[in-house]
């Protein structure tokens, strides 16, 4: 006797998954379903800005203009001023220079990562934040110093022509811009290096303004930095390189004044573009260069100070190894930089300082030069910082 069904009990679903388990490692399907449910289980928890842009919204409204503009929770004040055309005052974009400071008038911002030089504890206990860093957590209103005149920096694209390791930890980078094209900048001024997704990194000018075809950077290998890593690891010859610039106003001031320039590790980039200006402008003024560093192998290009004070009178070389080791045979000046300078400059009322180097030695040795006479007037510097990202400082909220 034949049996016929009268009842189908499969539905929609099981009907294609039975089909799927004859075909498919039942364990591999298991994987799918339980990731399928997970995921349907976080969507609710997720923030508004990984849901779509249309939800991500905030209204900024920037001060003394009154003009309101959208954010969105993933980008900047400064970037969401200037994507709608506000002329906002910044410079390095990465939370070191301090020069887009702000103050919170209404609402809740994030203060995001920065240097602590560039905002101090105070000035964030009185509501002020870096555009450059912050981001709005809700509609806000800020008011930046309009006194404050931005400059248009310009984007250019260069190649890499060059790349030669001086030292374990620093590497020469040579960009050629495209031909018949020139970048005009003042010795001691630097770029930004803009990298994939808008972040900046800030190198300055080792080549001297008359040699305006290319841009020599000598970069130092940072632990855990994310385009030194790729400039030592990555980089090749042939690749363009995204940067703006010229920017910052640091440079020679014009005066008859001795010159006592202060390096650290790759502080000497700069001083190296501003010494060669300055021999190829014929200045007669008396130059020290003191540049401090740990051991013998980070002293990267001696020969080349050491050949400009053979061929230069008015300039003189002072390197100082702050840990020689014994196989360094080192018989010249150790110590700390500054012990070096006081040592042979008790009185620095008449000279000029150009420290080049690290916020940390910058900030530590000025205090000591002015106790011997280094007048606030006569005290420059350039101190250059890692990313605010990769020195992850973030104040408590």
């Amino acid at each position: 006797m034949s049996v016929v069904p009268t009842n189908i009990d499969f539905d929609w679903f099981e009907l294609p998954v039975l089909a799927l388990v004859y075909v498919t490692n039942p364990l591999h399907l298991w994987y799918w379903v339980l990731g399928l449910t997970a995921l349907l289980f976080l969507v609710p928890w997720l923030p508004p800005k990984k849901r779509g842009s249309a939800q991500a919204l905030t209204s900024i409204t920037f001060h003394p203009d009154r003009r309101a503009v959208s954010a969105r929770f993933d980008e900047t004040l400064l970037d969401a001023g200037l994507r709608q055309d506000i002329d906002l005052p910044y410079e390095c974009r990465n939370g070191g220079c301090g020069v887009c400071k702000c103050t919170v008038l209404h609402g809740r911002v994030d203060p995001g990562l920065y240097q602590p030089s560039a905002l101090s504890a105070e000035e964030l206990a009185q509501g002020k934040v870096l555009m450059c860093c912050a981001s709005a957590l809700e509609d806000a209103e800020i008011e930046y110093q309009a006194s404050a005149a931005p400059k248009a920096f310009r984007d250019y694209t260069a190649k890499v022509v060059r790349l030669q390791k001086l030292t374990h930890d620093v590497m020469q980078v040579l960009l050629r811009l495209p031909a018949g094209e020139q970048i005009h900048f003042k010795a001691g001024q630097y770029v930004n290096i803009i990298l994939d997704d808008g972040q900046r990194r800030a190198f300055s000018f080792a080549n001297p303004p008359h040699e305006a075809d290319f841009v020599e950077l000598q970069i130092r290998l940072m632990p855990g930095g994310r385009f030194t890593t790729h400039v030592f690891e990555s980089m090749k010859e042939g690749d363009e390189v995204h940067f703006e610039g010229p920017i910052g106003d640091f440079s020679l001031r014009e005066s008859e004044r001795p010159i006592v320039f202060v390096a650290g590790a790759t502080g000497f980039a700069p001083v190296k573009s501003m010494v060669e200006d300055a021999f190829k402008r014929g200045l007669k003024r008396e130059i020290h260069l003191y540049w401090g560093v740990k051991t013998l192998k980070d002293l990267y290009l001696p020969e080349l100070p050491a050949r400009w004070a053979r061929e230069h009178a008015n300039f003189h070389f002072i390197p100082v190894l702050s840990e020689p080791t014994p196989e360094d045979q080192w018989s010249g000046r150790t110590g700390l930089v500054h012990e070096a300078i006081l040592a042979d400059f008790p009185e620095l009322k008449q000279h000029e300082i150009y420290a080049c180097g690290s916020v940390r030695m910058v900030e530590a040795i000025f205090p000591f030069l002015k106790q011997h006479g280094a007048e606030d007037g006569a005290c420059f510097s350039d101190a250059f910082s890692v990313s605010a990202r990769s020195m992850a400082f973030q104040p408590r909220q």
